[in-house]
């Protein structure tokens, strides 16, 4: 079995999907220093939800995570912890920065951007459906 798979209870899974993150009003808050950090606290909050990032980077005024998740992951819920936490942790290590931009406790625009995403095109998976022997 490929070792990219989640094997949990009674399913086997490799869900995917790409998250995109602004900053409130796009301001240009991010540094180098605070991606960085961004993605330790990533890789340590995903898993706890038995997640994991596949690749993570961003601008000053947004980021990008590329994860894998169960399909037990309420997606609302975890895309709303990320922000939480995140945010949390980058206003209280990183506060004379934050502070500049913000004079309230915020970090995150309220709307996100998701897509899922997979190994292979839709294209690619609507040939290999199509091309099934179904029978007579």
């Amino acid at each position: 079995m490929n070792s990219n798979y989640i094997s949990r209870a009674r399913g086997v899974s490799d869900l995917k999907a790409h998250l995109v993150l602004t900053t409130k009003y796009r301001k240009r808050v991010l540094t180098g220093q605070m991606i960085d950090r961004l993605g330790e606290i990533l890789k340590d909050l995903l898993l706890k939800w038995d997640s994991n990032v596949v690749d993570f980077n961003g601008e000053s005024d947004h980021v990008h995570l590329l994860f894998q998740y169960t399909p037990q992951t309420d997606l609302s819920k975890f895309i709303n912890n990320i922000k939480t936490v995140t945010s949390r942790y980058l206003r209280k290590e990183f506060p004379d920065r934050v502070n500049q931009f913000y004079y309230k406790d915020v970090l995150w625009n309220g709307s996100y951007f998701i897509a899922s995403c997979g190994g292979v095109t839709v294209e690619a998976l609507k040939k290999y459906v199509e091309s099934q022997d179904k029978p007579k």
